[in-house]
């Protein structure tokens, strides 16, 4: 049997020095861009949620185009992205109002509780009142609340800032298309053509698979809650919904919230734990089973890098790396995937078969070719 050869060497044994600098040198780039990226995390995150926006838009607007001018085209199509975060919005702040309406209606069974919890610890030896008056006082209290608005003003800065990038963004597509297909380096010109064709359609079946995902685990949380007669089983449902669209944390925070509301509604704890159960059932499955299948396919990513996406923007953004981590990986591996020098790293981090999509620089887009493809 031929021995595996890999892209590190000429072969297993050619591991010469020159190949060992080389990649040695690709680590630490890597390391420092990375670094470099945390650190500008104010100016790049921003852009890299427009780009994103601008590849679910564009489709809309390049139809539009066919049938009006640019400037109306781009106000519908960034009415309907408004109407559809508007949307997404009204459901969370739905849902999670109605959920702090039964909370402060039901306060009473929160301190009942809470006492039950206390006195069991103190029997126990642990002093949850001293505790709780040390941690939970006045300056705390307006600490969170500092915090809770400085956050609020960011994210809106934020988005604000991001819904400005794609204004601009979507009205210089085609002359950016144009411009990528006039580079004189056709090898440098196919790769960002192509590449950039290809990330944009990946990432369009990402959402795709990722709101059917969204929409059957609400669903499922709707039903599980029926079932068990929790209170609030549409809002569970629409929390849901929406927090999975960030992988893993927003999972966690759907099944921790119905499960702390079962603790005051029911009298026995092996309600709760069912309640807890199902939910983590409908997580796992959802989130860890059906889902990474149907992306990683979709998306030619394997489970691996849809995990290591993930964890490893959360820790370099923050929730926003959370959300954006896999549409990232996706753009790079797409990048990668156009380049003879680099295929062998989409192949890698492709698909569990094998397959990776991409051409390479030969096919380079010819200069006559007609319409941007985002």
């Amino acid at each position: 049997m031929d021995r595996p050869r890999f892209p590190f060497g000429s072969s297993v044994h050619a591991g010469s020095a020159a190949g060992v600098a080389r990649w040695a040198w690709v680590a630490v780039a890597t390391v420092i861009i990375l670094g470099a990226v945390s650190i500008a995390k104010a100016v790049v995150a921003p852009v890299a949620f427009a780009l994103f926006l601008i590849a679910q838009v564009w489709p809309l607007q390049s139809r539009l185009q066919v049938r009006i001018s640019a400037l109306p085209a781009l106000a519908v199509s960034f009415l309907v992205l408004m109407v559809a975060f508007g949307s997404l919005a009204s459901l969370v702040l739905w849902a999670s109002s109605r959920v702090g309406r039964w909370i402060i209606a039901n306060l009473g069974r929160f301190e009942a509780l809470y006492d039950q919890a206390a006195a069991w610890l103190d029997g126990h030896g642990v002093a949850v009142a001293g505790l709780w008056a040390e941690h939970l006082n006045a300056g705390w209290i307006v600490g969170v609340v500092r915090g809770l608005t400085g956050q609020a003003n960011t994210i809106l800065s934020f988005w604000l800032l991001v819904l400005v990038y794609v204004i601009l963004g979507l009205l210089e597509v085609e002359s950016t298309a144009r411009k990528v297909q006039a580079l004189p380096n056709r090898n440098a010109a196919h790769v960002l053509y192509a590449g950039t064709a290809q990330a944009a359609d990946k990432i369009r079946r990402y959402m795709v698979v990722r709101t059917l995902m969204s929409v059957l685990t609400g669903l499922l949380v709707w039903a599980v809650a029926v079932l068990f007669g929790l209170p609030l089983a549409a809002e569970w449902g629409v929390i849901g919904f929406t927090l999975n669209y960030i992988p893993f944390i927003g999972p966690f925070i759907a099944t921790l919230l119905p499960t702390l509301l079962a603790v005051v509604q029911y009298e026995t704890w092996q309600a709760v734990i069912a309640i807890f159960v199902c939910l983590n059932v409908i997580q796992f499955v959802v989130g860890n089973y059906v889902e990474p299948r149907l992306s990683g396919r979709a998306l030619s990513l394997s489970p691996f890098a849809v995990l290591l996406s993930v964890f490893l923007w959360t820790y370099l953004w923050g929730l926003s790396g959370t959300f954006i981590g896999v549409p990232i990986t996706v753009t790079a591996l797409a990048f990668c995937a156009q380049s003879p020098s680099t295929h062998w790293l989409a192949v890698l981090l492709g698909s569990p078969d094998g397959t990776v999509s991409g051409t390479h620089a030969g096919d380079a887009p010819k200069r006559e070719d007609s319409g941007p493809k985002p």
